[in-house]
């Protein structure tokens, strides 16, 4: 439901690809998370929620409750058991084109003022996304921030202060279960575009946005009232819309004739010398992409996530319970027939490996040797070794690994060629293990044993190793002879 691009915003927007969102669906959010997480959360056990759907908790509540004293940390503790880790998931922003997480983001969930004025600084609870050098699983981190820059968790981080366009605040409903609810209402689902738009935004607004974009017009006024309260600022106010690279919009946002009814918004000018106006934040800027998914009919309700399709579609029957182990295009444990020696043969598992089951093993092990003499194997010998190196089903694989869902991909792997098979060397055994390799560099991340700075005093094993790959250097002068 978030911009698209990780750096610049002058491309379409995904959504006019309509294979963009709906593979995320499928690959981001496994069934299989959403449902470990729902029972972890409802049991009350928030960590293991969060460690269900890949995130990973940087503080001890048992420390807030020392610096911040009880009552702070029961509030903390408090949203921390209704937090949806999976929902959260299923709404942080993502980049074309293939729909991972964006890189080095922090986002702000909740914000918590001590009871005393005089007290420490107001603690955030914030969310963040590791840089795009060490994203591996797409894993995202849990922590309190308490504005400065010495904590580890922050000093390791590319971008530690959340993100003004990226905030979800005041937008509860994409991560706390408790207002779930209130996506309906808060996506503009209930309200009628051509009347109540009318009303609410001036008619010139409609001409300014582009064409190519997906913009919540019609929640624009709604939306910027409930961030100007938040601001501690009056009923009206402006506010900048961002609508993807440079462009951006400035709202005056006007109260109701007698002070209480709907706000208005008007397109207005940036006057000299005035303030920076608070930005109005992505989740209420463009449409929920589950909306336009469904009005398009390019998804099924029942293939949203369980909070989501519940908040959009209140009259959709439960879903059955089932099993959410992915197989090879619903092919696993099936036979397939090949065409050899003019005949139909039949690869299938034997014995938990993918092997063929039309010929004798004596005949089998001929083969293989003439293979190990360089002979040309059998027909059906050299489909299982094409299934072994460039599997049909790499494609799946790869996305479910891009997004963290290893098991997932083993699944799929074991589906097609049995639990024991031995992997041969071809692009699925590479994509395994650049897979682990990233993993690997995830956690030295995480260890702050690797990142992006160079490296000044090379004797001090403190210093993060630089990741990325570098040129090597031009001599600074050139001898002609």
């Amino acid at each position: 439901m978030l911009p698209s691009t990780a750096n610049r915003d002058s491309h379409p927007s995904p959504l006019s690809s309509p294979s963009f969102w709906p593979r995320v669906r499928e690959f981001a959010v496994p069934a299989s998370m959403i449902e470990t997480a729902t029972a972890r959360r409802e049991a009350g056990d928030w960590a293991g929620a969060c460690a269900a759907a890949g995130v990973d908790i940087d503080f001890r509540l048992r420390s807030v409750v020392r610096s911040h004293g009880r009552e702070l940390a029961a509030r903390i503790r408090a949203d921390l058991r209704h937090l949806a880790p999976d929902l959260l998931r299923w709404h942080l922003p993502r980049i074309a084109p293939h729909g991972l997480l964006r890189p080095g983001l922090t986002l702000e969930l909740a914000r918590y003022d001590p009871p005393e004025r005089d007290g420490p600084a107001p603690l955030h609870l914030v969310v963040r996304t590791p840089p795009a050098w060490a994203d591996a699983g797409q894993r995202i981190s849990l922590a309190l921030w308490d504005g400065s820059h010495t904590e580890p968790t922050a000093r390791r981080h590319p971008h530690p202060r959340p993100n003004r366009r990226f905030r979800l605040d005041l937008h509860r409903h994409l991560w706390d279960a408790r207002r779930a609810d209130e996506l309906r209402i808060r996506s503009g689902l209930d309200d009628l575009p051509s009347a109540r738009a009318a009303e609410a935004l001036d008619p010139d607004l409609w001409g300014a946005v582009p064409p190519d974009r997906r913009c919540a017009v019609d929640r624009w006024a709604a939306e910027a009232a409930i961030l100007l309260r938040a601001e501690g600022q009056g009923p009206g106010g402006a506010v900048s819309v961002r609508l993807g690279g440079r462009r951006r919009l400035l709202l005056e946002l006007e109260a109701g004739a007698d002070g209480r009814g709907k706000p208005v918004a008007r397109v207005a000018e940036a006057a000299p010398g005035a303030s920076t106006p608070p930005v109005l934040p992505d989740a209420a800027t463009w449409v929920l992409p589950d909306l336009d998914l469904l009005r398009t009919g390019a998804i099924e309700a029942g293939q949203l996530h369980p909070l989501v399709a519940r908040a959009l579609v209140p009259d959709l029957p439960p879903p059955a319970r089932a099993s959410h182990r992915p197989d090879a295009g619903g092919r696993a444990g099936a036979s397939r027939l090949v065409e050899c020696r003019g005949e139909q043969h039949r690869i299938g598992l034997v014995e938990g490996v993918l092997a063929p089951m039309d010929h004798d093993p004596a005949e089998v092990r001929r083969e293989e040797l003439l293979v190990a003499l360089t002979g040309t194997p059998l027909p059906c010998l050299q489909a299982i070794d094409e299934a072994h190196r460039r599997p049909d089903c790499l494609t799946g694989v790869r996305e479910r690994l891009d997004h963290g869902d290893i098991a997932g991909a083993l699944a799929v792997v074991e589906g097609l060629l049995g639990p024991g098979a031995l992997l041969r060397d071809g692009p699925l055994r590479d994509e395994l293990e650049a897979a682990t390799q990233r993993r690997i560099t995830y956690g030295l991340f995480r260890a702050d044993l690797l990142g992006p700075g160079p490296i000044h005093r090379r004797s001090d094993p403190r210093r993060p190793v630089d990741p990325r790959p570098r040129r090597p250097r031009r001599p600074r002068h050139t001898v002609v002879r």
